[in-house]
């Protein structure tokens, strides 16, 4: 039986780390947390916010999620997207999903990322 999703893994391209984890700490505030020493030495890194963990690890032909995403809850919606805005993270706005108020992002590597907040 399933009992809760561990992490969501997305690609990134080799390289990529620093971009990484400027995006991941410094704007949307996760901690990065340490890899075990054998997978760390595949490049990539860990971040976490709470119970929610994303992992990035390299892919060699990467492309982009553009469609596939992590859907990630947060509190205090308005402010979060201001605060990506600050950044100059583009944030674009989708009133689709009845119940939640909710926006789209990408990561430095244009990964897709969508952020909602129950409204009901």
């Amino acid at each position: 039986m399933l009992a809760a999703v561990d992490h969501v893994q997305l690609a990134a391209p080799p390289g990529s780390e620093d971009r990484l984890r400027t995006y991941y700490v410094d704007v949307l505030g996760m901690t990065e947390i340490p890899k075990p020493p054998v997978l760390a030495a595949r490049g990539g890194c860990w971040f976490r916010a709470g119970a929610v963990q994303l992992h990035l690890g390299i892919e060699d032909d990467f492309r982009p999620a553009r469609k596939a995403h992590p859907g990630l809850r947060v509190t205090g919606i308005e402010a979060y997207a201001a605060r990506l805005a600050a950044h100059g993270v583009p944030v674009t706005w989708d009133d689709n999903l009845p119940g939640h108020r909710r926006f789209y992002s990408e990561d430095p590597v244009g990964n897709r990322l969508e952020f909602l907040e129950l409204t009901g």
